[in-house]
């Protein structure tokens, strides 16, 4: 049985739907430097991949805490378009672990690695929505999807991690 996978298209054409974009990729392609280059012209695909949404495999990581890092890595990776999304919150070095990631404006998630036993674990588990303080009041921030419960106390700096 085949299961669903782990990512979901997004409505990219609705309102307030805001996406990180970057530099155009038409401002690199054709330049002085480009055209005595190898490749003389080239497509106006960029590197970024809009509109797709991970939220269930975050969640999907979460289930699997104290699980074999191989199976669950196997399982993931059979259900992905790209591996990448997978290390935004598994951290592939100890250098990399972060007790949380923010993975969108309001949205957090726990820091995951790998131990020695190569079994996935929670780099903070102390970490949790009531230790952590909302950066602006308009927007509903989740930990784990779950609503903060601290509330957002104003210290007059700009709120200017929003984008609203």
């Amino acid at each position: 049985m085949l299961k669903p996978p782990l990512f979901r298209k997004v409505n990219t054409r609705a309102r307030e739907v805001h996406h990180r974009f970057g530099g155009d990729y038409r401002h690199q392609r054709n330049t002085e430097d480009e055209l005595r280059s190898e490749v003389v012209r080239q497509g106006m695909h960029g590197h970024q991949r809009r509109g797709l949404d991970y939220t269930p495999l975050f969640k999907f990581l979460l289930s699997k805490v104290g699980q074999c890092w191989d199976d669950v890595y196997a399982e993931a990776i059979s259900r992905l378009n790209s591996p990448e999304p997978i290390f935004w919150l598994v951290a592939r070095h100890q250098h990399q672990q972060h007790d949380y990631v923010r993975v969108a404006e309001a949205s957090y998630y726990s820091g995951l690695y790998i131990d020695e036993g190569g079994v996935l674990q929670v780099v903070n588990p102390n970490v949790g929505p009531s230790s952590l303080p909302p950066l602006c009041a308009c927007c509903t921030h989740t930990f784990n999807g779950i609503r903060f419960t601290q509330s957002f106390r104003d210290n007059g700096e700009p709120e200017w991690l929003c984008e609203t």
